[in-house]
């Protein structure tokens, strides 16, 4: 199954977690002054974003099987990193059923955007009468729009946990308990701890199709527009999070091996 979604802003908003939204701005622990003007800028402009912004997503759920660090989707290999300094060597390869075992399993990929179109900054220009670039509301916007496509990401998953996928059709969980990660299974991200491998980007573009949402790759495969967010979901009841860490060589060959990309180039994408 492969899913197109679009969300307009104020179904979002709801499911911003503002704490990462604060430690963008170096809020945290600032006083409640500074973050109530600065909460009110952000209000009023995600209102003005409602009229003229729509997060766009696209997930795919695939049969899957793990083979040794390797994920397998729908007949592509995604080969994933391990623990080396940590016990107890997680990779999330350990949470896909074994193809040995053989019965299939099934694991989904997925990615948000959030477009800031030319169009936008005019909408946003004439709202604040702004007659020149005014760097702190694009700040606010670009912020926002990282923190809605993450939103995006958390409701695509609620849904999939929910209906599409529908392992866990009776869910009903707070924003706060969503936030804090109570759902069963996970949704690793590309670039974060445990997939820190920007360039596997390469592999779920071409099984996602995110050109269809608007999401150009880099030569590393960092995404653009930059407010965007791509990983897996891993229904396993005992999946978690976990860092890789210091990657060493022997694995950086293997890795680079199983990816089919020379090892001095893997370096550089895995710093």
């Amino acid at each position: 199954m492969r899913k197109q979604l679009t969300y307009k802003v104020d179904i979002l908003r709801p499911y911003i977690n503002w704490v990462y939204f604060d430690y963008a701005w170096g809020v945290g622990g600032k006083g409640k002054e500074t973050k109530v003007s600065l909460y009110a800028d952000a209000d009023e402009m995600l209102r003005v974003m409602n009229d003229s912004c729509k997060v766009r997503a696209v997930f795919r759920l695939c049969e899957a099987n793990s083979d040794g660090d390797d994920i397998i989707v729908d007949g592509v290999r995604l080969p994933m990193l391990r623990q080396q300094n940590a016990a107890p060597s997680l990779c999330l390869a350990d949470f896909v059923r074994p193809l040995a075992s053989g019965n299939k399993d099934t694991v989904g990929i997925f990615a948000t955007t959030c477009p800031l179109s030319d169009s936008l900054f005019d909408k946003l220009q004439q709202s604040y009468n702004i007659k020149n670039e005014d760097p702190y509301r694009k700040m606010l916007q670009q912020t926002l729009a990282d923190r809605l496509a993450e939103a995006a990401a958390e409701l695509m998953h609620l849904e999939v946990r929910r209906n599409y996928w529908g392992y866990a059709p009776e869910e009903d969980l707070s924003i706060e308990e969503l936030h804090a990660e109570k759902f069963c299974g996970i949704r690793p991200a590309v670039g974060y701890p445990s997939l820190p491998d920007t360039s596997i980007n390469f592999l779920l573009s071409d099984l996602l199709d995110m050109k269809s949402i608007g999401i150009r790759l880099t030569e590393s495969g960092m995404m653009t527009p930059h407010a965007s967010v791509s990983g897996l979901f891993i229904s396993h009841s005992e999946a978690r999070y976990f860092t890789i860490g210091k990657v060493g060589d022997d694995q950086l060959r293997d890795y680079a091996r199983r990816r089919g990309i020379p090892v001095e180039l893997m370096r550089r994408f895995i710093k």
